[in-house]
């Protein structure tokens, strides 16, 4: 129910959710001034959006049946590709937290569910989850329910779901025996639905041998071949070699525990998110610890190889190194690093303690003290063999950023510079549509960048235009088009306007949740059974040009002059941060308003504009998916 505005301000008396107990509170609400003409980046973020919502009909058409299942090759037996099918529709739930249309929402989840039935019937899925492979695959394609939940978390399925999977990686489900609670362990790299994976076969690697071609060895030690190179290549096509590498794998690779398999936090806090049971948040702090504790065993390096007894290097004959994608391979540190951050950032998200992420900056310094200048270039090695440390490259950027963001220290801000110094100010490049958060986002909220927002939505757009053109001159046979053949057509591209609008370089894509400053929700624009609408109201764009430990600063405009458009903003990705003030100017005198609380509501005017700046108590709520109790009917 609302009251009266009284003076400048609505207040608002609505039934707010606080850590999962239903208050009266008053909603804070401003209420801007006059009509002025919106900026350029304004519109163009609208006209993107709405571009987005319209190019995803034809894509759609394109790539799916009437039932929503991917017209592609009819027969997949390999344990690849699985995740593949997901990540084809991944963008559209995202969208839908940015403001995306009904029909992006409808298709996300029309699409989650075809595709789980579909590589049900290949054998792959079971249960509705992935009978066995890698957390490294598992996370890229199980971030599409995190930002389901985050669009909408009223569907009981949904869920359901988000406990039965967790479930499986907590002890919890006799069918999936994935984890020995006595030694804190995943009992393999490669596991799911059916439990650990501890042996594969021809079939579950046939499809990807000719791809392995081009990766280094995963062993220093196969009779035949010449390791002087520690880069050195073996022919997983050659079926003698390949009959070799089979039997190595399998006795020495897929029994155990891997730092890959801290992906697997995501999904528990998934839970956590839903019911806000302190089971699933003590499962990831024990898990988390139980790695700090094998570092801190391994004179400060976190081991790649954790054997059935628990002891580190059990089946590498000692070593610490050379386990499932581990520091050898296949892709070396950033398996170890990408995995610490996302434990740390989902324990950090619970609890509001930043240490968290310390095994992820214990790992990220022992490189740098490995480092050294090679072309005049200061790199740092990616992997470790027998030969020591080597593949020295620049050190990861893209990590440096996704930790200072999230802890907001002045201990990771000198990290990031006295690693990367003045050159992450040097030629900044328009990231666009890319997966990646890039030093461009960077630059801009400290102040560096300024033409970012236009560059990113020219590149974005151009990014659009690029695969509808793909979309139009597809004519492949489906039983030719692959797992990932439908990658390059998807025109919805909403990475780089969640960075602009939401003031965040957006989650790490295997297997980050969304940690944001704020997040918005349309009041007025919902016709579901459901307190309001994830999401930008249509008309609103939002620019976030600063952020810190203590708040960020953030434009709103409504494009459209003949009518208004109310906005909730929610301080934090789940409600975990609090406003503490505002600070106003629309054009009509500045002014300040006091808020104290996880929501302020705008009463965006025909073209009005308002500039917020925001003060913050981060971390200071129990986090979760509720949405916030909207009022459609508020007075203006």
């Amino acid at each position: 129910m609302s009251v009266a505005p009284t003076g400048g301000d609505s207040i608002f008396l609505i039934l707010d959710v606080d850590d999962h107990h239903v208050d009266a509170v008053t909603l804070p609400t401003v209420q801007t001034g006059p009509r002025r003409n919106p900026p350029d980046w304004a519109v163009r973020q609208r006209a993107l959006i709405d571009t987005m919502d319209r190019a995803a009909v034809p894509f759609v058409r394109h790539a799916t049946r009437p039932d929503g299942t991917l017209i592609q090759r009819s027969e997949w037996t390999s344990m690849d590709g699985t995740d593949n099918g997901y990540e084809a529709f991944l963008s559209f739930p995202l969208f839908c937290i940015l403001g995306g249309s009904e029909f992006i929402e409808q298709t996300a989840r029309k699409e989650w569910d075809a595709i789980t039935r579909q590589y049900a019937s290949h054998g792959t899925v079971d249960r509705e989850f992935v009978t066995g492979f890698d957390w490294f695959h598992h996370s890229e394609s199980y971030t599409y329910i995190y930002y389901l939940a985050m669009a909408n978390p009223e569907h009981l399925s949904d869920r359901n779901r988000a406990q039965s999977y967790a479930a499986m990686y907590m002890g919890d489900d006799p069918l999936a025996p994935n984890w020995d609670a006595n030694k804190r362990m995943i009992r393999g790299p490669l596991n799911g639905s059916h439990g650990p994976r501890h042996v594969t076969t021809q079939v579950d690697w046939e499809y990807h041998r000719a791809v392995l071609d081009d990766y280094l060895s995963p062993f220093e030690d196969i009779p035949g071949t010449d390791s002087s190179d520690p880069m050195f290549k073996v022919k997983w096509t050659h079926d003698e070699t390949f009959a070799k590498l089979l039997g190595l794998i399998n006795e020495r690779m897929t029994r155990g525990d891997v730092p890959l398999n801290m992906n697997a936090t995501s999904m528990v806090t998934n839970a956590y998110l839903y019911t806000g049971d302190d089971k699933y948040k003590q499962w990831v702090l024990d898990y988390l610890q139980a790695w700090v504790e094998r570092r801190d065993a391994n004179d400060g390096i976190m081991p790649d190889n954790i054997g059935p007894s628990g002891d580190i290097g059990e089946l590498m004959n000692g070593k610490w190194w050379g386990g499932y994608y581990g520091w050898r391979w296949p892709h070396g540190a950033r398996n170890i690093i990408e995995p610490a951050f996302v434990a740390g950032s989902c324990a950090a998200l619970m609890t509001g303690d930043m240490s968290h992420l310390d095994l992820c900056r214990s790992q990220l310094d022992m490189l740098w003290s490995q480092r050294k200048q090679v072309d005049g270039v200061m790199m740092v090695p990616l992997r470790h063999g027998d030969q020591g440390w080597f593949d020295f490259q620049p050190p990861n950027l893209h990590l440096y950023i996704h930790l200072h963001y999230l802890s907001q220290s002045d201990e990771d801000l000198a990290r990031l510079n006295e690693v990367f110094a003045e050159e992450r100010f040097e030629n900044i490049p328009a990231d666009g549509a890319n997966h990646w958060p890039s030093k461009a986002w960077s630059a801009f909220v400290e102040g560096k960048n300024p033409h970012y927002p236009q560059q990113l939505i020219e590149t974005t757009f151009t990014s659009v235009c690029n695969a509808l053109d793909r979309v139009e001159a597809d004519d492949t046979d489906p039983e030719t088009r692959e797992c990932y053949h439908f990658h390059r057509l998807n025109p919805v591209f909403p990475e780089g306007l969640v960075r602009m609008a939401m003031g965040t370089p957006a989650a790490l894509y295997n297997g980050g949740l969304l940690q944001a400053h704020v997040r918005y929700f349309d009041p007025a624009g919902s016709a579901r059974d459901v307190p309001c609408r994830a999401g930008l109201p249509k008309h609103v764009a939002a620019l976030v040009d600063k952020v810190g430990a203590d708040g960020a600063h953030l434009t709103l405009v409504n494009t459209d002059p003949v009518d208004g458009h109310p906005v909730l903003i929610q301080a934090g990705s789940f409600g975990e941060h609090e406003f503490t003030e505002v600070s106003v100017d629309d054009g009509s005198g500045a002014r300040r308003l006091a808020v104290n609380g996880r929501h302020l509501r705008v009463e965006l005017g025909p073209a009005a504009q308002v500039t917020l700046d925001l003060g913050m108590k981060r971390f200071a709520h129990k986090p979760s998916y509720d949405l916030p109790p909207c009022e459609s009917g508020a007075a203006e």
